[in-house]
C-alpha cells in the first residue's frame, strides 16, 4: 500500500472533494477575492523551497526503505486529512469539531471492536507516547503510590512517563526472545507493591510479543492492572491466527487488558500524529472530570475533551482515520488485514534467507513474531561484528537500501551467553521493519542489494 510521490490519486481526489465541500457552505456571504497573483507567486516560491528542503529525508514511502517504523499514509487518508484542514476542526470539544468528533467516536469504536472489547472508553491522541501517558495516569489514579513495571525491552518512554507522573517504576528483565521474563515478573509481584504491569505486544527493537495470556494468570493471583502497549503491533490482532502460538495467544487475550494503546500512524496507514488509547472499563472517565464554562456551550452530549488529558487536537486526524477505515474495514481476511499478512510473510522470508547465509546470524530463540527482522553479522569478535554491521549499513544506504542499526544483548543471538547478558554486554546489529505489503514482492531486489552491499563492505 505504498504510493509514488507524484500522488496523482491524491490530487484527483482533492479536485473532486473540495468543490463538494464548498457547496455545503455556499449560503454564506462571499468573503471576497482570494490571493493576488503576486501573493500566489510568493507562496509558490516558498513551497518550492519546502520541496527542496524535504528532499533531505530518507525515502520512507519506498519499498527499499526497510529501516524504521515508517510507511506512507494511504491516499484517502492524506486526502481526507487535507480536506478536513480546509475547515481546521479541533476535537477538544464538539463546538470546535462537530463532524470530526463524531467521526472520531466511530473510528475509535471500530478499533475497540478489532480488539474484541465489549465496551470501552477511548479517544485519539497525538501519538503513542501521550496515549501511554494517559493509560498510566489512570493506573496511578487507581493505584496511587504503587509501582508500574515493564520489560527491559519495553519502550523507553514508560520510564520517562512514570517520572513525569511521579509514579515508582521498575524494569523487569526480558528473556532471550525479548519478551518479559515471567519468573522475574513474579519476583516483583511477590513484593506486593505492583499496581500495573505493562505488556508490550510488539517491542520496538525486535517486535517481540509479551505473553499477555500468561500475565493474565498472574493477575488472577496478585491483583494488578494490565496495560498493553501495542502502539506498533496492535493491528496484528487481525491476523492472530497466522502468528506463532505464543504471539497468537497474546493477541487473542488482548480484550482482557485494562487499557490498550495502538498507533494508527504506524500500521494504520495514517499521517503523523495519530495514537489511540482505550480503556476496558468506561467508568474510568470519572477520573477526567472537570468543568470549563467557556469551552462547552452548544451540546449536552459527551465531549471528547472531557475524557482526554490533551486539549486541542487535530480533528483532521480523526477524519483521515475514519475515511481509511471506511475504505479498508478492520476485518479479518479483509484488504487491510491481507496487507499485514503480506508484511509478515516478507519478514519470515527475509529471516529465512538471512539464517541460510553464512555471513549472518539470526535471533537464537525464535523467528520474527511480527514484521521486524534483526540479525547479527558473523565475525570473530563482538567488536568486529559491530563494525561490520555499521559498514554494511553505510554501503547499503549508498545503494538506496535503507536499513537500521540497533544495540542488543549478546544473549539474543547466543542463548548460552547468559553470564555476558547479565553484565549487559551488547553488540550492534542490523534491523529491518518490513511493514509495507510491497516488501513481499520486492524481496528479491532487497536481497540482491543487501548481498552486494555485504560483499563490498566485507571486501
Amino acid at each position: 500500500m505504498s504510493y509514488p510521490l507524484e500522488s496523482n490519486v491524491f490530487l484527483d481526489l482533492m479536485g473532486e472533494a473540495i468543490p463538494r465541500l464548498e457547496e455545503h457552505f455556499s449560503a454564506l456571504p462571499d468573503i471576497g477575492p482570494g490571493p493576488t497573483v503576486a501573493s500566489r507567486t510568493a507562496m509558490a516560491a516558498v513551497l518550492g523551497q519546502v520541496a527542496d528542503r524535504m528532499a533531505d529525508n530518507f525515502p520512507y514511502f519506498h519499498p527499499m526503505y526497510i529501516g524504521q517504523m515508517l510507511k506512507a499514509p494511504h491516499p484517502v487518508a492524506k486526502a481526507a486529512y487535507a480536506l478536513a484542514q480546509t475547515i481546521n476542526p479541533n476535537n477538544h470539544a464538539r463546538d470546535g469539531g462537530r463532524a470530526s468528533s463524531e467521526m472520531e467516536i466511530e473510528a475509535v469504536a471500530a478499533i475497540a471492536r478489532m480488539f474484541g472489547l465489549p465496551q470501552h472508553l477511548g479517544h485519539l491522541t497525538s501519538g503513542g507516547t501521550f496515549a501511554n501517558l494517559e493509560a498510566l495516569w489512570v493506573a496511578g489514579q487507581l493505584h496511587p503510590g504503587k509501582r508500574i513495571v515493564a520489560s527491559q525491552q519495553a519502550h523507553y518512554t514508560h520510564s520517562r512517563i512514570t517520572a513525569v507522573l511521579q509514579l515508582p517504576f521498575a524494569s523487569v528483565p526480558s528473556d532471550t526472545a525479548g519478551r518479559i521474563d515471567l519468573n522475574a515478573l513474579e519476583d516483583e509481584l511477590r513484593k506486593g507493591d505492583v499496581g500495573t504491569v505493562v505488556a508490550t505486544l510488539g517491542t520496538t527493537a525486535l517486535g517481540a510479543v509479551d505473553p499477555l495470556h500468561e500475565i493474565l494468570a498472574l493477575q488472577a493471583r496478585y491483583g494488578f492492572r494490565i496495560h498493553v502497549d501495542a502502539a506498533y503491533g496492535g493491528y496484528f490482532r487481525l491476523i492472530a491466527d497466522q502468528l506463532d502460538a505464543s504471539a497468537s495467544a497474546a493477541f487473542l487475550a488482548i480484550h482482557h487488558a485494562d487499557s490498550i494503546v495502538v498507533d494508527p500512524h504506524k500500521h494504520g496507514l495514517q499521517p503523523y500524529g495519530c495514537g489511540c488509547v482505550l480503556f476496558r472499563d468506561p467508568a474510568v472517565g470519572r477520573l477526567y472530570s472537570h468543568s470549563s464554562p467557556y469551552t462547552y456551550f452548544t451540546s449536552s452530549q459527551l465531549h471528547l475533551g472531557e475524557i482526554s488529558l490533551e486539549c486541542s487536537r487535530a480533528g483532521a486526524a480523526a477524519v483521515a482515520l475514519w475515511a481509511t477505515q471506511r475504505l479498508l474495514p478492520l476485518e479479518p481476511g479483509g484488504e487491510f488485514a491481507q496487507g499485514l499478512a503480506a508484511s509478515r510473510r516478507a519478514a519470515l522470508e527475509f529471516d529465512r534467507r538471512l539464517r541460510a547465509d553464512g555471513r549472518f546470524l539470526g535471533l537464537a530463540a525464535n523467528r520474527p513474531e511480527l514484521d521486524i527482522v534483526v540479525w547479527q553479522v558473523a565475525a570473530e569478535t563482538l567488536a568486529e561484528s559491530s563494525r561490520r554491521a555499521q559498514s554494511i549499513f553505510d554501503q547499503a544506504a549508498s545503494a538506496n537500501l535503507h536499513l537500521a542499526l540497533v544495540q542488543l544483548p549478546v544473549a539474543f543471538f547466543d542463548a548460552s551467553a547468559d553470564n555476558r547478558f547479565a553484565k549487559g554486554e551488547t553488540l550492534t546489529c542490523l534491523r529491518s521493519v518490513l511493514m509495507k505489503p510491497e516488501h513481499e514482492a520486492w524481496m528479491d531486489r532487497i536481497w540482491d542489494v543487501l548481498g552486494d552491499s555485504t560483499d563490498k563492505a566485507l571486501a
